[in-house]
């Protein structure tokens, strides 16, 4: 096989620059894709800054990748050449385990992070299983898919988790790259939405994008007057919050479900939970089912993530933008080797 040209770092918090490498004989049910679009994560922030003390070096970010099957393994399945598909956070899974034969192989203890010893998407060609390898339904734009594959499935996942129902009132906490598909989702979902955000100028923003009512969520007067309103409370932000206000918020058996990476113990009152039989809980992203799921929902109901748009070759400006809370809402680097 050719060798593959990328965009890598040797270590934390270095700068990526041209790398070429040889990834190595294809294996029986690997798939090669030639990557067309990749999203830029904060997650890929996070392990090239080892925030998370998991990182390897040399580091190839990319786990939104959008592109074309090139190459198969002898014993893949569901794949054939020129197929345009995605590769999201996890590039392989044992397939043997009790979670993975239950359908649960983004839970699997031996998953393959597609950027965690595993060279990802900032490259023009990419390797994963053939079972995380998704087929991009008719109608998606596949310009635009990438953020799909990760914050998409991340913000998607909970309401089949959970069953939520389409007359749930869902709230969504955090306006950003997560956040604003989450929007999307819910209102597409039928559910009555209400966003939370800090920031106070995008709360006509949050309604164009299917929020119903906008809450400032710093506010804890205004989070007051919606007490025992919600049935979810999906929670995308990252930083300490208003918890008991918030927990609060949810009708009896509600849920606050957090998909954000909270930097901080969340402080819980038990009597919050006890007395309506609230529930708190938490998830990644989601099996491969889940996301071909979401990929034709987001294809039927025309959900597409807001967007930036870099060349792959000015990926390191494109970090220092997503580093200064500039992008909105997500970004997306063009293969241009």
């Amino acid at each position: 096989m050719a060798k593959i040209q990328a965009w890598a770092a040797q270590g934390a918090k270095q700068k990526l620059a041209r790398y070429e490498f040889d990834p190595g004989a294809l294996g029986a049910e690997e798939v090669e894709v030639e990557v067309e679009h990749c999203g830029l994560c904060h997650s890929d922030l996070s392990v090239l800054n080892n925030d998370w003390g998991i990182s390897r070096y040399p580091f190839v970010p990319g786990h939104e990748a959008i592109g074309k099957v090139v190459a198969l393994g002898g014993q893949t399945k569901g794949v054939k050449v020129g197929d345009h598909v995605g590769v999201g956070w996890t590039a392989e899974s044992c397939m043997h385990c009790y979670l993975c034969l239950q359908g649960d192989q983004h839970l699997c203890l031996n998953a393959q992070p597609t950027i965690v010893g595993h060279a990802g998407g900032f490259a023009n060609r990419v390797r994963a299983h053939w079972a995380w390898v998704i087929p991009l339904p008719a109608g998606l734009d596949a310009t635009t898919a990438g953020p799909l594959l990760c914050g998409g499935i991340t913000v998607f996942n909970p309401f089949v988790l959970h069953s939520i129902s389409p007359t749930a009132r869902v709230g969504v906490l955090g306006i950003g790259g997560l956040g604003h598909m989450a929007l999307k989702f819910a209102n597409a979902w039928g559910c009555d939405v209400t966003a939370f955000t800090s920031n106070e100028s995008k709360f006509e923003e949050a309604k164009r994008l299917g929020a119903h009512h906008v809450v400032a969520s710093k506010d804890v007067k205004a989070i007051k007057k919606i007490a025992g309103s919600l049935d979810m409370l999906l929670v995308t932000a990252n930083a300490p919050l208003e918890w008991g206000a918030l927990i609060r918020t949810l009708r009896p058996k509600g849920r606050m479900h957090v998909v954000g990476a909270v930097p901080e113990p969340i402080p819980v009152q038990v009597f919050d939970l006890i007395g309506a039989e609230r529930e708190i809980s938490a998830s990644p992203t989601g099996a491969p089912v889940d996301i071909a799921t979401m990929l034709e929902f987001a294809a039927r109901h025309k959900i597409a993530p807001q967007v930036e748009r870099f060349p792959m070759s000015r990926v390191n400006e494109a970090l220092e933008h997503l580093e200064a809370g500039k992008a909105r809402y997500r970004v997306i680097l063009d293969a241009d080797f």
